[in-house]
């Protein structure tokens, strides 16, 4: 079992997570239980699912919960891009490079941890 909080890839997608939180407080009313509370569960689900992968007990456990934390990685990317051309956010530059870093990252991990399952 590892603690989620040494890696810094849940640091990262914590600190995305709360940047989106932000961002989002300006979106149009109509949108909260639409639009707004998709992308703050995808986000979300970064950190958690690689909180639950550090709670897990097997190597074969972490990764899967870290490609679920992948997943959602790329959800919370398609989100960002859709909030864009909708006009909600103005420039998601920063964002997008943030979450490829994270994705890479958890492919680095991923791969890891699946070299250690088929090691064992």
């Amino acid at each position: 079992m590892k603690d989620f909080r040494d890696l810094v890839v849940w640091e990262k997608g914590h600190q995305l997570t709360l940047k989106i939180y932000t961002l989002t407080i300006d979106f149009p009313k109509e949108e909260l239980y639409g639009l707004t509370s998709q992308i703050r569960r995808a986000a979300s689900s970064i950190p958690i699912n690689i909180a639950e992968a550090c709670g897990r007990g097997s190597n074969a456990d972490f990764a899967r919960f870290l490609q679920m934390s992948m997943g959602s990685a790329s959800e919370t990317e398609y989100l960002i891009l859709l909030c864009q051309e909708l006009g909600y956010i103005s420039d998601p530059t920063e964002l997008t490079k943030e979450i490829k870093e994270i994705k890479k990252m958890l492919a680095s991990l991923i791969n890891k941890a699946k070299t250690e399952v088929n090691s064992h």
